[in-house]
């Protein structure tokens, strides 16, 4: 009998061919919430944003290994995997070209005030007076400063290099052999924040990023400064943004990643002219979808065939 592989919420094409021409049974699914009266079923799990909880893993009798479609880990219950010793792999090189290109778009967009002048120029006044009223700044010779200077943070650096802007990084975690040459590296984050006037988020969200921006990094910030996240939402204290952006502390944000996905609406950051928002489509290309589906099925081959996983997670 061939492995079964459940797939809760439909992928691209090319991660679900991959499993077929390997030979496996796949199910898609059609909601976020895992079936717990099917879950049994299955050896492994393609997943995307659906919870695998406690109560996902004791229904899932059968489960060896859970290939992520991204990086994110935050739904799913590691430890409770590691005491059943089911494997968990994920996709980190797959989008991070994509997330790269989308965090220097929004960097533009803030730079260029392209939000505001473009609902301006559109609205029924016409107005193209906005292209006085609304000039934007050049990035050559501005600071950009990356919290975390891993895969993508590196690939936003050189980018912004091409730019002629300045690269900070604070990143603790990060091997010196690992840094890249021009950018100037923080011990302290509070030092970075104050000198950068781009500030780009690109780190996982765990219990020592939760709110890692907050009121007192706002603070520390230049008034003239923009934030960017295109990482995870909880790594943001979202009122307190809200609340900084409100009293002038900063310039503008891009937001592509918000707190409560995807039950995101009322929230103030869509009113505000200075803020540039999108639906978590960061990494969201055609050809980021189908290497992040092709990757997490590669991890799920991998376990379940006896070999190594080329992205383990656990």
């Amino acid at each position: 009998m061939p492995y079964k592989v459940l797939i809760p919420i439909d992928i691209s094409a090319g991660g679900k061919e991959y499993l077929i021409r390997k030979g496996y049974e796949i199910t898609i699914g059609t909601q976020d919430e895992i079936d717990l009266n099917i879950a049994g079923d299955y050896e492994a799990i393609l997943l995307r944003t659906s919870q695998v909880n406690e109560a996902v893993l004791c229904a899932a009798k059968k489960l060896k290994v859970i290939g992520r479609y991204g990086v994110g880990l935050d739904n799913i219950d590691l430890e409770g995997c590691k005491k059943r010793g089911i494997r968990v792999t994920s996709a980190p090189v797959a989008n991070i070209v994509s997330v790269a290109e989308y965090t220097l778009l929004m960097i533009l967009q803030c730079a260029k005030n392209t939000y505001e002048v473009e609902r301006l120029w559109r609205s029924a006044q016409n107005d193209f007076n906005s292209r006085n009223t609304h000039c934007g700044i050049e990035l050559d010779g501005r600071s950009l400063g990356l919290v975390g200077g891993g895969r993508i943070g590196s690939l936003v650096a050189k980018r912004a290099q091409a730019f002629g802007m300045k690269i900070l990084a604070y990143d603790p975690y990060l091997p010196l052999e690992k840094q890249i040459p021009d950018v100037i590296y923080f011990k302290s984050l509070d030092e970075m924040l104050a000198d950068a006037d781009f500030v780009s988020l690109h780190v996982p969200l765990t219990k020592e990023t939760c709110h890692l921006m907050g009121a007192e990094q706002f603070s520390r910030m230049k008034k003239t400064a923009y934030l960017i996240n295109a990482s995870r939402g909880p790594v943001v204290d979202e009122p307190a943004l809200i609340e900084a952006l409100k009293k002038g502390q900063l310039a503008g944000a891009g937001i592509d990643v918000f707190e409560n996905e995807p039950k995101v609406w009322p929230n103030p950051l869509f009113e505000m002219k200075n803020v540039v928002v999108s639906p978590h489509i960061a990494g969201m290309t055609i050809e980021s979808s189908d290497r992040v589906g092709i990757h997490a099925a590669m991890g799920i081959d991998d376990v379940l065939s006896g070999r190594e996983p080329q992205w383990p997670v656990i």
